[in-house]
């Protein structure tokens, strides 16, 4: 039960991540057998131009159009295989609409698939031909050139700011680690609210589960001070916002009473130029409503519309 749940996780998590960047279809049914690919990826050439910066390595490996195809548990050999017959149907799609279309298609063109798996071993690895390549940082595995997949064994990615985006899809002290550094980013870091959200998710769907085990129950203990922070948190912002509110409309009223006094009723003109009153401070704006004329009032503000 908790294995789909984290799947789904791992889908949400990919799609709320890469959307902003291009075609997001989470899942995506091929022809074929009924099957399904877990996470597609298309992106759009002016937005996917910043996805390595944004997004670190993930964003490097979505610089192509991409199958994501996420495992809770190490892939087993019968699960990559049938990520490779998805990729291949997927070709086989793109091919027959080229030729219905009379055109080619450049290799480079041709979708990427991407197995993320917490671990894998070295025997399947081997089997599959997929070796680390110099270009790429460890942890990433390469098939041969023309099957063009990838396996990524998130518990080998580097502890960097480069991978935290994918080391959150691993498990226990590696999940871990990488959810204390979402918890350090700003709080006005919208990957950190977009992914802290999707933990929330998480985490009720886990307590839903009538018998978690020990991994999902320690983090479910894990989730729950950084959800307490950011209620905390929201519920302070909250009342600042509410402060500030109230001073505005404080302010506001203040300054519609002075009017009032100075020149009776509060016509369209005067009403027009109160927002320029308020950016000033109270003791500037105080006197100047005191004491100018309401030709000088509008003809002062007039100068900064």
């Amino acid at each position: 039960m908790t294995r789909f749940i984290h799947d789904q996780f791992a889908k949400d998590y990919l799609e709320q991540l890469l959307s902003p960047y291009g075609e997001v279809q989470a899942p995506r049914r091929v022809s074929g057998e009924v099957r399904q690919i877990d996470v597609w990826f298309a992106p759009n050439s002016p937005q996917s131009a910043n996805a390595s910066e944004i997004l670190g390595l993930l964003g490097r490996l979505a610089a192509t159009p991409s199958i994501f195809e996420p495992f809770r548990n190490p892939a087993t050999p019968n699960e990559i295989s049938d990520c490779l017959l998805k990729l291949w149907e997927i070709r086989g799609e793109l091919q027959r609409e080229a030729n219905r279309n009379n055109t080619n298609i450049a290799e480079s063109a041709l979708p990427k698939l991407w197995i993320l798996t917490p671990t894998e071993s070295a025997g399947i690895l081997s089997g599959f031909g997929a070796i680390i390549n110099d270009n790429w940082l460890p942890g990433i595995y390469l098939m041969p050139e023309y099957l063009r997949t990838g396996i990524v064994v998130i518990h080998q990615l580097p502890r960097t700011p480069e991978t935290l985006w994918l080391r959150i899809l691993g498990k226990g002290n590696v999940q871990k680690q990488a959810i204390d550094e979402i918890v350090a980013l700003s709080a006005d870091n919208p990957l950190r609210s977009n992914a802290v959200k999707l933990l929330y998710n998480l985490r009720k769907n886990l307590q839903i589960n009538d018998i978690p085990d020990e991994e999902d129950r320690e983090l479910i203990m894990r989730l729950a001070p950084l959800y307490e922070q950011d209620r905390e948190r929201a519920i302070q912002e909250g009342i600042q916002q509410g402060i500030q509110q109230g001073i505005q409309a404080e302010r506001r009223q203040i300054v519609e009473n002075l009017l009032q006094v100075r020149f009776g009723l509060l016509d369209e003109q005067l009403a027009a130029i109160i927002p320029l009153i308020l950016t000033l401070p109270p003791a500037e704006f105080t006197p100047m409503l005191l004491q100018l004329s309401r030709a000088e009032l509008l003809a002062r503000f007039a100068e900064q519309n």
